[in-house]
């Protein structure tokens, strides 16, 4: 699928129609290719705080470049910096927080197109006083300058817990590079629910080398990116469809060298299938992506019981008892992850989706109650969500025109995603160096006008 707007926006014609008119000018995005560098430039360090000194090392063992010294723009004005990291863990104070302007506003007109923006705070709900007010005001501040950096550029905040500092690898390499090219304006806690967890080491360009992945819908859509990327990373990925797509699901997995296995999800005994089949096949697993879903959309008023229930059923309550089935039986490998997909649905709502979006919220819900028990036992498994905006695949080019054009423009980037955003978040999440990372919703929206 492609955004047809987008292409017309950067014709000769288009460029003087959206100059003139002052319409939407999306930016065609980086997107990541397998073996590039996670960083194809520098990237500014900064700021005040307990992490400001460990972040060069850190950048260079993931191949990044970094540099101290703010550069001047060059005699075009081009920019020269692919990237600014600002720790900000030492800001205690609302007076402290002139040092944002301080750093960020001398080098804003320095970056490239496609730069990436992460400011490094500690999380407010373990702080007290003046530091809490003025870490929990870095959200204001990164969630704005995200809706005006513009030109294909993201921002993000990551609050990293004292003690968690050996986690924050992972998360970096992924918001610095191209992977993250839809996510912007997004919140990330590391540590939050604790920081007794060791930190595996892995190879940054096959984090998942010997893991086993579970993906469910993994046929087509969103699922089908998920198990491409997954399996780029190095995993076997075990794919999950309804019977009637086994087709095109076992061409997929002979293609990735992976396995697979159709039923229906809602089964009553699918759970125990599932977890028989990776217990016999595989001897566990480390990843579960719960992909899977549906859509029957009516307002409240003409809701029959047969859409309501089969949403709910798909989306929320058999992720729910896989999950369950999974960890009961110790299936889940240490320093594992769970990844449920929610949606901006779940956050903001629509019209005609009650059924839809009270699933997708709840998947948010089943990430809060997951997360402090799996923190609790010890084993690095992590539970996290996505939730996608509006990403462009076969099912969204059938809305009506209008309302695609809509939902597209409707965002800091004035475009859709693409499945391939949707499956490196869940990569990032995926990784075994991720293990602190627990707990989180994040929007792939390209940060959506609407929505929390």
């Amino acid at each position: 699928m492609s955004d047809k707007y987008q292409g017309f926006s950067r014709s000769p014609i288009g460029k003087v129609l959206v100059k003139n008119l002052g319409l939407p000018n999306p930016m065609k995005l980086e997107r990541y290719t397998a073996g590039a560098p996670l960083v194809d430039g520098t990237v500014l360090v900064g700021g005040h705080g307990r992490l400001l000194e460990s972040l060069p090392g850190l950048l260079e063992t993931m191949g990044i470049s970094s540099t101290a010294i703010k550069p001047e723009p060059d005699a075009e004005g081009g920019g020269t910096l692919k990237g600014l990291v600002f720790d900000a863990t030492g800001l205690t104070s609302s007076t402290d927080l002139v040092a944002l302007r301080e750093f960020f506003t001398p080098v804003m007109r320095s970056l490239e197109a496609c730069a990436r923006v992460v400011v490094l705070g500690t999380p407010p709900e373990l702080v007290r006083g003046g530091e809490k007010v003025a870490q929990r005001a870095l959200e204001g501040f990164t969630r704005s300058l995200g809706k005006e950096i513009g030109r294909g550029s993201t921002v993000q905040l990551v609050y990293t817990a004292d003690g968690a500092e050996g986690g924050l690898a992972s998360t970096l390499g992924f918001l610095l590079s191209p992977k993250s090219a839809y996510v912007s304006g997004q919140v990330v806690r590391i540590g939050a629910q604790g920081t007794e967890i060791d930190v595996p080491a892995v190879d940054v360009h096959s984090p998942l080398a010997g893991k086993v992945a579970l993906v469910t819908g993994a046929s087509r859509g969103i699922g089908e990116e998920v198990a491409r990327v997954l399996a780029r990373d190095g995993a076997t990925v075990v794919g999950v469809d309804v019977p009637q797509a086994a087709s095109d699901l076992q061409v997929l997995m002979k293609e990735l060298d992976g396995d697979w296995l159709t039923l229906d999800i809602t089964g009553k005994d699918a759970p125990q299938r599932i977890a028989q089949h990776l217990k016999t096949q595989h001897g566990g697993v480390d990843v579960v992506v719960h992909n899977a879903g549906i859509t029957r959309d009516k307002k409240l008023a003409n809701m029959d019981d047969a859409r309501w229930e089969s949403v709910i059923a798909v989306n929320l309550t058999a992720p729910e008892l896989i999950t369950r089935e999974l960890l009961d039986q110790g299936l889940v490998n240490d320093h594992g992850s769970i990844i449920g997909v929610a949606s901006i649905a779940g956050i903001a709502g629509n019209v005609g989706q009650t059924n839809y979006a009270a699933s997708k919220a709840g998947v948010i819900g089943f990430v809060d109650s997951l997360a402090d028990e799996l923190a609790e036992d010890g084993k690095g498994i992590t539970v996290n969500a996505v939730a996608p905006g509006f990403i462009i695949t076969a099912m969204t080019a059938a809305v009506p025109f209008a309302t695609r054009e809509v939902g597209q423009r409707l965002n800091a980037m004035a475009q859709g995603g693409l499945p391939v955003d949707v499956a490196e978040t869940i990569a990032w999440y995926a990784n075994p160096a991720s293990s602190l990372v627990n707990g989180n919703v994040v929007r792939v929206c390209g940060q959506m006008m609407l929505g929390a």
